[in-house]
Formats: structure tokens, sequence, C-alpha cells
């Protein structure tokens, strides 16, 4: 394989896109900020730890949020060890950053914790899958990017790899037959090697530079098609087909497609590799704000003030995908964490006590939880020590669960309340 195959594509990109240099005199660098006692500084600084580009917001005012806020610390909650906790437990167990929940649309709480504040970005890693997801919905809508074609179709760099007879549909599904382990823990595991060639860790000789030539070199261990294997590599490919059919970078697509028309109040950044292109697969950083705009977008089937954002058709099907997802799922090792969940073009949906739930994800807490059934979304920033904590993950679900509901059987007094205040 060519490792600089798509050299040309970032020539073409870089020029395009404000960088943002990493600073000399950061606290933590490639070699240690992901590390324990570096992250929770470097997740709220990745522009000073590495390159970055700009997401703009966009030139208008950004859509207010309305406030109301409740208490809501002290609602009570079984925890994943069985003991009775609260909101406040959870939160202050689970190394939070920032959590903010809307109830149709209201800010209903809203905190932060430590240097965090309304206007600090955070590193929402995985949370970016599902951003990237909707510009690709968005394109699919279009006409400019067939699911059903093969990927090598728009990227023939990557004839003979493992993607090799893989479908844009298996991409966005996570269903690809690519050996690719996202095995954190195991330094010698493709989502650690990649983490060198995608600039989140120093190269070492040998490596491909760039993570699009690394996607390039990837082999094959099973049918495309087959069951749901979580690999970030997907993502990467994903993005590069967004970018591919409008020859447009990343940061672009989103601030023109998505950040903009959300009405985001600050601009959002994405993590580059050593060639300048974008990192889909975990690299955006945002404030929990302008993530809670994103999420009440999703909440209201793609629409912002009337403006459609991303296809209601892409919202609907992932909700419905059908047997075939969910048995893909059923037969994953994620089925007994997440038992009856699925995933559907970048999103994870998570059976709830009320309905099932819209569910972005990133390792080190990140969250964005939808819950159509109680009308909440729910943002979570957090730097949990290590990139998987099953408890820490089962609590937050059950912490915004218990607020989702909470909110929607109190509504009828809270809607009385407005009905009051309108005619006092």
């Amino acid at each position: 394989m060519d490792q600089d195959a798509s050299t040309e594509d970032a020539d073409l990109l870089v020029g395009e896109v404000q960088r943002v240099d990493a600073s000399t005199d950061a606290p933590a660098d490639l070699s240690n900020w992901q590390e324990p006692d570096q992250l929770r500084w470097a997740f709220q600084h990745m522009d000073e730890v590495m390159p970055t580009q700009v997401i703009a917001a966009g030139t208008e005012a950004p859509r207010p949020l309305a406030e109301d806020t409740r208490s809501l610390g002290e609602l009570d909650l079984v925890r994943f060890d069985g003991s009775t906790g609260t909101l406040d437990d959870v939160l202050a167990e689970t190394h939070t950053d920032a959590f903010i929940v809307l109830h149709e649309g209201r800010v209903v709480e809203e905190r932060y914790l430590g240097a965090m504040t309304p206007s600090t970005r955070h590193l929402v890693m995985s949370v970016s899958k599902s951003i990237v997801g909707c510009v690709a919905g968005g394109l699919v809508e279009a006409g400019a990017l067939d699911p059903e074609a093969a990927v090598t179709s728009y990227l023939p760099e990557v004839a003979g790899s493992g993607y090799d007879g893989a479908t844009v549909r298996n991409v966005l599904d996570m269903r690809t037959g690519v050996a690719f382990r996202e095995t954190y823990t195991d330094p010698d595991a493709e989502v650690r090697v990649m983490e060198r060639s995608m600039g989140w860790s120093p190269l070492e000789p040998d490596d491909p530079v760039g993570a699009y030539a690394y996607l390039a070199t990837l082999g094959r261990d099973g049918p495309h098609d087959g069951r749901f294997t979580y690999r970030s590599a997907d993502t990467d490919l994903l993005g590069w087909l967004c970018e591919r059919v409008t020859g447009v970078p990343m940061a672009d697509l989103i601030s023109e497609r998505i950040w903009g028309p959300i009405g985001a109040e600050f601009d959002a950044t994405v993590t580059t590799d050593w060639v300048g292109t974008a990192i889909h697969d975990g690299g955006i950083s945002a404030t929990a704000r302008d993530l809670a705009r994103f999420g009440q977008m999703l909440l209201d089937e793609g629409v912002v003030d009337g403006r459609r954002v991303v296809p209601a058709s892409w919202i609907e099907e992932s909700f419905n995908p059908g047997h075939d997802v969910r048995q893909a799922f059923a037969e994953s090792p994620d089925e007994t964490v997440l038992p009856g969940a699925w995933y559907r073009n970048q999103f994870w949906f998570i059976p709830g006590i009320a309905g099932d739930n819209l569910v972005c994800l990133g390792i080190h807490g990140q969250m964005i939880h939808v819950s159509p059934a109680t009308r909440t979304v729910a943002v979570k920033l957090s730097s949990w020590p290590s990139a998987q904590h099953l408890a820490h993950l089962i609590d937050t679900l059950r912490a915004v669960g218990r607020v989702g509901a909470y909110l929607y059987l109190s509504q009828g007094d809270w809607a009385a309340g407005e009905a009051s205040a309108s005619t006092a």
C-alpha cells in the first residue's frame, strides 16, 4: 500500500481551513496527554496539545437557550453496584467536568466543575462520530453519497485493503470486516497504533504518516455486513468519504451543515493529523451548551427554528432500523453491556423505561443523551482516568434517565406554572 495515498487530498484541504497550532508551553504533550494526571487539563486545552482546525459557529447570533432551573441534585436512583445514590453523588463520583440538561428546550440543570466554564471547549472523543454521521446523512439525502455503493468507488486508495468490498452502509453502521481492535488498554491494538499516524501520539519508524494512509494498510478478519463491531477506523473512513465527494474539509462541512445551522454560540475545533487531515472519529472539542443545542436538534427530528439541519428520514430510520441491524448488535459483545441496544448511522440507541434513547458516546465519560419520550437532552463531559468504566457508564445512564422521568412526570406542574406566569 502507498502510505502517501491521501497526500493530494490533504494538500487540497489544509489550505482552506484556519490552522491553530499547538503551544510549546503546554503542561501536557503528545507523549502524556492521555495519562490520568494530565487528561483533565488536556481535554480542555486540545489546541495547546496538538494542531487543530476551527469549526466556525457562523456569523448569525447564537440560538438562545431559555432557562427554567430546577433543584435536581437529590433525585435518587439505584446505582450499578445496587446501592442507592443521588444525581449529586453520580456527578461527584464520575469525574464530571460539565453537566447540562434541557427539557422542552429549556435549561433545567447546568453545572461546571473545576476549571470548566460555559465557554470552555472540551474534547468529546467519539461523540464526534455522531456529528460526522449527521454530515453524512445530509450528503446521502442530497444524492452525493450512496449508502449502498462500494467504498472503493469513491476511494480507490483502499482497494486491496480490508475495506475492499465494504459498502458505505457497512461503514456507517460499523459492520465492516476490517481487522481493527478497539482495545484501549493494549498498546499494540489498532486503535492505539492508529493514534500515532493520526497525530495523537508520537510517530514511530515506519508508521504511515496520516490517518488516511494508515486506513489503507488495514487488513480484514471477517465478512462485511456481519455483526456489529465498534471500530473508530470506520468513522475515519466515513469522514474521508464525505470530504472526497464534496471536496470540502470536515471542519468546514460541520460548520456549514451542522454548527452554524444549530445556532452554536462558540466555535468548535477538531484535531488534525501530521498532514492536516481532521480526526473524524474523536477529535472534536466543543462547549457543553453547544452540544446541548446539537442534541436538541436531534430531539426535534433534525429541525432548528423551522430550518431543516439533518434529514428527518435519517433520524427516523436510525430509530427504526429493522431486524438485521438489531440482530447484528445482539451478536456482539456489547449486547451484554447494553442489552437490546443497536448502532445505526453513527448513533447508539439504548432502551429506557420510557422508550428508546439516542445516545452519542465517547470514552473517558463523554455523552449526549436524547430522550424523545421525556423530551430531555442531557450532556455530560468528563475526565474518567480510564478510557472505559462500566459502573460510571451505567450510573450516568441511570442518572439522566431518572432526571428525564422526573421532568416528564412533573411537567403538569411546570405547565401550570408557565400558564400562571403568562397571565400574571
